[in-house]
């Protein structure tokens, strides 16, 4: 859980449940399981009419998986964050967003010219051919 929430979370833990361990974190007024319809009635679509919001519960598991994602959860912890057995299950929380693509790209820009040894792409023929020939000499050598 990320820390930024923590402290709201154990405060509701102790204000609103017992010491025990295998206690709901969210109830009914009555201590009972939330009911989906109820809770959607009496909370949720309250909640997103007051901001303004038209999102569906559901999203906030996109979200919080895809944010995960993003800082560089591996598929496997994605599948233990989310409770799931098979890799398919947790393919269907993960979205390519534009920022990431960009974020990919410059990580694999700032790796070649690391491997590379320069910080400007060569005028003959390009990173890929220089890359491309490094590699073939190095193979060569051994």
């Amino acid at each position: 859980m990320p820390s930024l929430v923590l402290a709201d979370v154990s405060s509701h833990l102790d204000t609103f449940t017992q010491p025990d361990p295998d206690a709901l974190v969210f109830t009914s007024p009555y201590g009972m399981p939330l009911r989906h319809t109820n809770f959607r009635r009496r909370v949720w679509l309250p909640a997103c009419a007051a901001t303004g919001l038209s999102i569906h519960l559901h999203d906030l598991r996109h979200t919080g998986n895809q944010l995960v994602a993003e800082a560089g959860g591996n598929l496997r912890e994605l599948m233990e964050r989310m409770g799931h057995s098979t890799s398919r299950a947790a393919l269907i929380y993960l979205h390519s967003t534009s920022p990431r693509q960009r974020h990919l790209a410059d990580a694999v820009t700032a790796r070649a010219r690391s491997e590379l040894g320069k910080t400007d792409e060569p005028s003959n023929g390009g990173v890929a051919r220089t890359w491309h020939d490094t590699q073939n000499t190095d193979d060569s050598a051994s």
